[in-house]
């Protein structure tokens, strides 16, 4: 079970059985560590292997121009259409590969496919994120050649992948307007660690209560550096200020 949130990966830190030939005073501290203590220790053995692969990717990408980004969000707040909609715009002009990150099935990774451009899908079972170890075997075996942009579609949740850094050189944290604009509040560490937000459907906007200034403010309350952009990824013409962003970046 991962330490980070109980979803059922043991991947990264698998458990070692404790040996008997400890002296007495050794075992009774060990008695003594409560079951909070030994989830901190495993959480935190978790998160450093996992920033030790992460590192090793984000060196790799460095070297050979890999443009890495990783993708946070709810279930079904778009980032696959979005991600469709990049690609379509961007894929005569750049290699574009896909990492896509589902509990199960292929659906995403045959949508990413239908546009011409290589995915591998990644399902995780019980686990609710996507780790650096996985991305690193992705990525040879996608075979990603230098100064390509690679996007890792994460799994459909802002808490878990919040903790884990794939090497990456952004987190992009899209947000829905069919959302509560309260999101930021409710999952400061993902607002937290992503770069830039994108605000999604906001073709929707006349359709919810989403307040978008109210929740700009709250993402920045959390993060005061992360940039913020508004489009519909089903509306071509709403999409020049996020590939714009692309470009520069």
């Amino acid at each position: 079970m991962c330490g980070i949130c109980g979803c059922g990966s043991s991947k990264l830190s698998p458990l070692k059985p404790h040996h008997h030939h400890h002296d007495d005073k050794h075992s009774h501290s060990h008695a003594q560590e409560t079951h909070g203590e030994r989830l901190v220790r495993v959480e935190q053995d978790i998160l450093a292997k996992n920033d030790g692969y992460a590192e090793q990717n984000r060196q790799y990408f460095q070297q050979h121009g890999i443009f890495a980004l990783n993708f946070v969000s709810s279930p079904g707040a778009g980032k696959t259409t979005l991600l469709v909609a990049t690609i379509n715009a961007l894929k005569n002009t750049r290699p574009i590969f896909v990492i896509e990150g589902d509990q199960q099935t292929d659906l995403d990774a045959d949508r990413i496919r239908a546009t011409g451009v290589a995915a591998l899908q990644i399902n995780t079972g019980k686990a609710c994120h996507l780790d650096a170890h996985d991305i690193g075997h992705a990525v040879q075996s996608l075979k990603v050649p230098d100064n390509s942009l690679l996007a890792i579609e994460n799994v459909g949740n802002l808490v878990c992948p919040s903790s884990f850094d794939l090497g990456e050189a952004h987190k992009v944290v899209v947000l829905s307007v069919t959302e509560g604009d309260d999101k930021p509040l409710k999952y400061p560490d993902m607002f937290h660690a992503a770069d830039l937000m994108i605000i999604n459907k906001i073709d929707l906007l006349p359709y919810t209560n989403f307040d978008v200034d109210r929740c700009i403010e709250f993402a920045k309350r959390i993060n005061p550096a992360i940039e913020v952009l508004q489009l519909s990824a089903t509306q071509e013409h709403t999409m020049g200020a996020w590939l714009e962003w692309l470009n520069q970046h």
